[in-house]
């Protein structure tokens, strides 16, 4: 087995680093917080790779 990460897991290691980093910023431990939250693009495109990571990038559903 490799040890390689997918694109999916490199994506969503980079959306996991943005997001974080804006929790940072605006002194929040979570996005609930923020009063944006609803309307994130940053928080969007994390749940985005959350879901293409979780299925390869396949359309359609997935399985825990």
């Amino acid at each position: 087995m490799s040890n390689r990460m997918t694109e999916w897991e490199i994506a969503l290691e980079d959306r996991t680093k943005e997001l974080k980093e804006c929790q940072i910023k605006n002194n929040f431990k979570s996005c609930l917080g923020c009063k944006d939250v609803n309307n994130c693009k940053l928080r969007d495109a994390y749940i985005k790779a959350v879901y293409e990571s979780m299925n390869s990038g396949e359309s359609g559903g997935f399985e825990f």
